[in-house]
């Protein structure tokens, strides 16, 4: 089991490796860890972990971020769930669109401006497909 020490951003604590149930209680997905601010409640920034590594998938959140990067993801999605480009597609196009190492094009590490740009970029792709059509 692999670990990564990290400090959270917003009150500078540590934050440790916890199973999903340490936030979201009886709704926390089995097997599912989350990276979790030591001040947590007081502070609350979370991250999840992957399964398998149980790396941080993105930075530690608070929860304006987290929405933030929620409706994010629904704007992205949205560029490959209704057939404008398939999901490896709509990667390759973000990561050009915004100069972007596939390493960096994850938008659990983007920040509220980073996640404000690319609901932008993916709306105007969006009206851009539907006035073609």
């Amino acid at each position: 089991m692999k670990r990564k020490a990290i400090k959270c951003p917003y009150c500078g604590a540590q934050a440790f490796l916890r199973p999903s149930s340490a936030v979201y209680g009886i709704n926390a997905r089995p097997g599912e860890s989350l990276y979790v601010c030591s001040r947590y409640p007081a502070c609350d920034s979370y991250v999840g972990a992957h399964r398998k590594s149980l790396l941080p998938m993105g930075s530690l959140a608070n929860g304006d971020l987290r929405n933030k990067r929620i409706q994010a993801h629904k704007a992205f999605d949205r560029l490959w769930q209704n057939g404008i480009m398939e999901k490896w597609q709509a990667y390759q196009w973000m990561q050009a669109k915004f100069g972007l190492s596939s390493e960096q094009a994850h938008i659990a590490k983007f920040s509220e401006y980073m996640c404000d740009q690319l609901i932008h970029v993916c709306d105007q792709a969006l009206e851009n497909n539907r006035l073609a059509s």
